[in-house]
């Protein structure tokens, strides 16, 4: 990781968040009226955009199905009903109904025993329900629990490779102990820090016609 050796990357990170924000400003994320419904969200937005984990969400408020307890009951058929304009519904159906009866078998349902857990051991047993991935871990420790765990994404990728941090070969672990080991522990940076990269991502930092001129990290380049 360039940067590192000489103790610059404190301060580069320190950078990039200060130049997206003054820019952008607060991003208010993650969009829930829960922490459930962060967690379902969390569930639902692997491989689609937010625009559409967004209708399946809505979805499920109309059904009145966003608790542990309701989500939990209703046959895996039905919920891949509503959830399907976030695609792969039969799959992040399955999903949901593992979290949620990972829930039920170790904390009784009870979203606030299952937050207050110190991070390793959450983070390890979120990983050990199928389904569930780290970005998905993090995302809930994050957004839902208020962790500090720092969420990884392919904006954060696309972002640190072009800025030469990382290698195109970094994993997501590598990624994240570069955030977590060069900024303070903290979940309302975290939180604010990922964001701000996903807004840069997906407005000027995008795969395809970057706008780098108008970028807020382009004197980084």
């Amino acid at each position: 990781m360039k940067g590192s050796a000489k103790g610059g990357l404190p301060k580069k990170l320190k950078g990039f968040y200060e130049s997206m924000y003054r820019l952008l400003g607060p991003q208010g994320w993650w969009p829930g009226r829960t922490r459930f419904e962060v967690i379902v969200g969390a569930i639902l937005t692997q491989n689609t955009a937010w625009t559409n984990v967004k209708k399946a969400i809505n979805n499920l408020r109309r059904e009145k199905l966003l608790t542990p307890e309701r989500l939990r009951g209703v046959e895996a058929k039905k919920l891949a009903a509503h959830i399907r304009p976030a695609g792969y519904f039969n799959i992040k159906a399955k999903r949901l109904k593992n979290f949620t009866e990972y829930l039920f078998r170790n904390y009784n349902g009870s979203l606030d025993r299952f937050l207050s857990h110190k991070n390793n051991g959450i983070r390890a047993e979120l990983l050990g329900v199928n389904g569930i991935g780290p970005e998905t871990a993090d995302s809930i420790l994050l957004y839902a629990g208020g962790h500090p765990e720092f969420v990884v994404d392919a904006y954060t990728k696309r972002m640190l490779t072009r800025h030469h941090v990382v290698k195109e070969d970094a994993g997501y672990d590598d990624m994240k102990t570069l955030f977590m080991e060069n900024l303070p522990r903290d979940a309302k940076l975290f939180n604010e820090f990922h964001a701000l990269i996903v807004k840069t991502g997906k407005d000027y930092c995008r795969t395809k016609a970057p706008a780098c001129e108008e970028c807020p990290l382009q004197n980084y380049l």
